[in-house]
């Protein structure tokens, strides 16, 4: 069987697609879409990817309004999270260590959840 070999792109609507765009870039360090050919996209490390799919009535995500949500790996999520808190955003770290790893919560100017998760 001929399987997929990753995620080309994550897609989905804004208010404001280039000031959303902007934040990714300076909290996160995502590269916006390219505007040429010729310039690179974002590049993803090698790494476990997760793609799941929950129950309509999840609380995972917070808001039932929230169709989906974003899991970012990170090298040091302490790092990551004293980084995010100087530029006065809120996150929220899991208290817990999981065998998979640790895992903490933050979401963008528009109100999507993003999971950021520092594997084991």
């Amino acid at each position: 069987m001929e399987k997929v070999t990753g995620i080309g792109g994550v897609f989905f609507r804004a208010q404001n697609p280039q000031q959303l765009a902007q934040w990714y870039q300076q909290h996160l360090g995502i590269n916006p879409v390219p505007t040429d050919y010729d310039s690179p996209a974002w590049q993803q490390q090698a790494g476990d990817t997760v793609f799941a799919p929950f129950a309509q009535d999840t609380d995972y995500f917070g808001k039932s309004s929230q169709q989906w949500m974003i899991n970012f790996r990170v090298r040091s999520l302490d790092a990551m999270v004293a980084q995010l808190t100087a530029a006065e955003i809120e996150v929220v770290v899991d208290a817990e260590t999981y065998p998979n790893g640790r895992f903490a919560r933050l979401q963008d100017p528009e109100g999507n959840p993003i999971e950021l998760w520092q594997p084991a």
